[in-house]
């Protein structure tokens, strides 16, 4: 059983938390607007918490991620570096916040500072895959030569060879919008599937490619987006459907931090399937913990996810 409090929602909505409590907390915190000395004590709870997760890094990935994301239109990191410039967490938050704003603005500002602040944290902490993690990120947005992309690729792996996080940066890498190839993308899931435990962080890896290839195919329009659904008749869709509902919601299935965020993109793929029938399970394991993505596929995503949930409960 995790050490981590989790949290059930009473009602749906949008928490990159998820079911992590403290997590939550903080994320709230650093939102909120700023007051005078607010920052010291945000960096004080964030690195509280952050040192909290020991070497899991797992939930280290997915808290460094959504605090990042809640921290990037403040100077928190920036004031952290001041304060601790040592600190490879302090550091390695830094460089991923720099990641977030440059996914926002659609390029980084100064890739080559934030990459060599993940080096940094790396060499002070060298058996912390997150600094790695985050390189791996930057790469991707800059649209890195794969040779590079993939030297660090091999640090996460030998780090944490099931990091969840990394897994799905080097999946939209080798994506056809991006640097590879629906064929490239395929073979990576092919050999995530042939080594991954079952229930490991990357579980959810070839749903995610499979609603990829959906929304890619939706959007381009035409006859085959009229006819997006016949994807999920395909064997390696409805296999990998089945071996998610036979495996993931049995008591324990899914450990990992962001177990609910990989329900959801199960929820979703199996709706698109037409296979409402067997969703319901699903919905529950959610515990109203909803995910932007893949539900913003349809609109918004709170109005879609609680539309589904309703007319599949029963």
């Amino acid at each position: 059983m995790s050490l981590f409090r989790r949290i059930r929602a009473s009602s749906p909505s949008v928490r990159p938390e998820l079911d992590d409590v403290e997590l939550g907390r903080v994320r709230r915190q650093l939102k909120s607007p700023g007051l005078p000395g607010q920052s010291a004590i945000q960096i004080d709870q964030v690195e509280r918490l952050l040192r909290e997760t020991g070497t899991d890094w797992d939930r280290r990935g997915h808290r460094f991620g959504v605090l990042a994301e809640a921290a990037a239109p403040s100077s928190l990191a920036h004031n952290w570096v001041l304060r601790r410039a040592q600190s490879a967490d302090a550091l390695t938050f830094a460089g991923w916040v720099q990641l977030v704003r440059g996914r926002h603005a659609g390029r980084m500002e100064d890739a080559r500072a934030a990459a060599d602040t993940c080096y940094r944290a790396a060499e002070i902490s060298p058996e912390d895959p997150t600094p790695w993690v985050v390189l791996l990120g930057i790469l991707r947005l800059m649209r890195a030569e794969s040779r590079d992309v993939v030297a660090v690729w091999h640090e996460v792996a030998e780090r944490d060879p099931w990091n969840r996080e990394a897994h799905l940066q080097m999946l939209r890498y080798l994506s056809p919008e991006e640097c590879g190839s629906r064929s490239a993308q395929l073979n990576f899931v092919d050999t995530v599937r042939a080594s991954a435990p079952p229930t490991a962080p990357t579980a959810a890896v070839e749903l995610t490619a499979l609603v990829d290839e959906h929304a890619r195919t939706s959007a381009a329009g035409g006859v085959e987006a009229l006819l997006v659904r016949r994807q999920w008749t395909h064997n390696r869709a409805v296999t990998a459907l089945d071996t998610a509902l036979h495996g993931w919601p049995r008591l324990g299935g899914l450990g990992h931090a962001a177990a609910a965020a990989d329900l959801n993109v199960l929820a979703f793929a199996l709706i698109q399937a037409g296979r409402t029938n067997e969703v319901g399970d699903t919905f529950r394991l959610i515990d109203n913990s909803v995910t932007a993505w893949p539900w913003n596929l349809l609109g918004d995503p709170l109005q879609q996810f609680t539309y589904w949930q309703a007319r599949t409960s029963g």
